[in-house]
């Protein structure tokens, strides 16, 4: 089960960052954490930015509302996302790849 922690304006939950993919997609759970495999390679920061762009993209938010708060040298994350609730980004989440509609 993804643990996502709701507060005041916002959420926050944990993503395991696979790089180096052939797209971007979410791949469902990884002990807690949203699994998201990204084409973008971990060098200055570019998978970082992929991730926080995919995820505006998925929970429709602004890019300026996703946060990567803890790991941004990790493959293990803390993201943040303002504007958002915890049922909202359970729904999107639910296997959404980048391209999908709905």
């Amino acid at each position: 089960m993804i643990e996502i922690e709701e507060r005041s304006g916002g959420v926050i939950f944990s993503v395991r960052v696979a790089p180096r993919g052939r797209r971007d997609k979410i791949e469902g759970e990884f002990s807690g954490a949203v699994k998201i495999r990204l084409k973008a390679p971990p060098v200055d920061g570019k998978a970082n930015e992929s991730l926080c762009r995919f995820l505006a993209e998925c929970l429709n938010v602004p890019k300026a509302a996703v946060r990567i708060v803890a790991g941004e040298a990790s493959r293990s994350k803390r993201i943040e996302v303002a504007g958002t609730t915890r049922a909202e980004v359970l729904a999107a989440l639910s296997g959404k790849s980048a391209g999908s509609k709905g």
